[in-house]
């Protein structure tokens, strides 16, 4: 016998999960990766990282959204012409890591436990995809343009959109409208209340994915600012700074011994100082 719906609960999925997920929305955006993105504090290295985590993600939903095109569970949501985001996400990988992308890209271990779900939800219960894309695309195309704007100025990235494919979507032509058609076809999917339940559990374990893979992706940047790892660019001005005042020697009065064997040997000065300079240079361009 099924139970009957709490008055309190929408009856379309679409605004049940909408509900259901609004504390732990506020939550993945209230992250201290996410809080800084939207303020701006968006390094590159930091978005660099975080787009090769989605390109995983992607890959991985949709290599799931493929195995399950035609099962009733999910085939009224198979928009891949319209949604799908490997494509764009490859052309965004050759921008930030260059032609051998494939080989160098990071995959953290939260973007793994990401993947690893999204593999474990497509073969076993295809019926919770339906969460997953729901999280990820209604995502893209609401708060996602808003990343796309910050990003674009924070960044200085091109106007022409290089770098941010990830958040285009060429073939549609109005996101509210195309939101109001998806959002029609999730509520059209048959399902018993359990498996609606599993639904609504499986969106808010989505977003504590997000959550997690935020607070790694925080973490790395945090530790790499501590480390005064080469990639972070203000440690470089500020050791610059240091070593370019070393050479400089006291005066020391006429006739006495010189405390400082670089005030003796000019030459050695200007060589040690031209060497310095180059070894500068090097390292900013590793760090680009």
């Amino acid at each position: 016998m099924e139970r009957p719906q709490p008055d309190s609960m929408p009856q379309d999925l679409s605004e049940a999960l909408k509900e259901a997920t609004k504390e732990v929305h506020t939550q993945a955006e209230n992250a201290e990766f996410m809080r800084n993105f939207q303020k701006g504090q968006v390094t590159r290295e930091g978005f660099k990282l975080v787009m090769a985590s989605l390109y995983h993600i992607y890959v991985a939903l949709e290599e799931e959204i493929e195995r399950n095109k035609e099962n009733p569970v999910y085939m009224p949501l198979y928009f891949p012409e319209e949604l799908h985001r490997r494509a764009m996400l490859e052309q965004d990988m050759a921008f930030w890591y260059g032609a051998h992308w494939q080989e160098t890209i990071p995959y953290t271990a939260a973007t793994r436990s990401y993947v690893r779900r999204l593999h474990e939800v497509g073969r076993v219960e295809p019926e919770l995809l339906v969460a997953h894309a729901y999280t990820r695309y209604l995502g893209d195309l609401s708060g996602g343009q808003v990343l796309k704007k910050i990003a674009q100025k924070a960044l200085d990235l091109p106007s022409s959109g290089e770098g941010l494919a990830f958040f285009t979507f060429p073939n549609i032509a109005s996101a509210t409208k195309f939101k109001q058609l998806y959002r029609s076809r999730m509520n059209s999917l048959e399902m018993s209340p359990e498996v609606r339940q599993r639904v609504i559990k499986e969106a808010k374990s989505a977003f504590l994915l997000n959550i997690q893979l935020f607070e790694e992706l925080q973490g790395l940047l945090t530790q790499d600012t501590t480390d005064q790892s080469p990639s972070a660019t203000p440690g470089l001005h500020r050791r610059e700074s240091r070593r370019v005042q070393e050479p400089t020697a006291p005066e020391t009065p006429r006739g006495k011994p010189k405390l400082n064997i670089l005030s003796q040997a000019p030459l050695i000065r200007w060589v040690l100082t031209l060497s310095f300079l180059v070894a500068t240079v090097a390292v900013g361009l590793y760090a680009m």
